[in-house]
């Protein structure tokens, strides 16, 4: 077995037990990939980008369930084509569906983790600065960086202002912390 697997391994394991630094890394190792697959699939960089973030959302949720025997990129392809084939379908019959609140209340037992290195590069920007790079984010990510840390909103709060669940909230602002940590670096 290779050092990238055993990383991964340990990753999946460490995420298993709701590590936040876990996801970021299966985050960052399979974004590439899972948004590719949805790019080649829909052919709409925002749609594919929204169920992407679905799809982590949802693999991040069901973690638990994987089945260390299989390939997780396997894995995350499969949910990221079921939230796509499940979004088609409710698009053709308009029902929506809601969470439980069982459900719901499982999802705000993860703890936010300390300050990652995206988030020390941010706060090491001034303002004025800052704002420009925030601008160059697609209109969805300026938001949950404006709520979260402008308005200093929980992801509790942030999931009830944008009416989506808080996993999404999660996966859209490691997405775009990441994102704005390389349009910085790279100026």
């Amino acid at each position: 077995m290779s050092k990238e697997d055993l990383v991964l391994r340990e990753n999946i394991a460490k995420a298993k037990e709701g590590n936040q630094a876990a996801f970021r890394y299966l985050l960052n190792l399979y974004w590439v990939e899972v948004y590719g697959f949805l790019l080649k699939r829909i052919n709409n960089e925002n749609e594919a980008e929204d169920i992407a973030i679905q799809a982590f959302s949802k693999a991040f949720d069901k973690i638990t369930t994987f089945d260390d025997n299989y390939t997780f990129k396997t894995w995350l392809i499969t949910i990221s084509k079921n939230v796509h084939i499940d979004l088609v379908r409710k698009k053709k019959i308009s029902v929506a569906t809601e969470t439980t609140k069982d459900q719901e209340e499982k999802v705000y037992l993860v703890a936010d983790e300390n300050p990652t290195p995206e988030d020390k590069i941010i706060r090491e920007q001034n303002l004025a600065k800052l704002l420009r790079d925030i601008r160059q984010l697609k209109p969805k990510y300026q938001e949950v960086i404006q709520l979260r840390y402008f308005q200093e909103l929980s992801y509790k709060e942030i999931a009830e202002q944008t009416n989506e669940p808080m996993n999404n909230v999660k996966v859209k602002l490691l997405r775009a912390k990441k994102l704005l940590a390389e349009i910085i670096k790279k100026s």
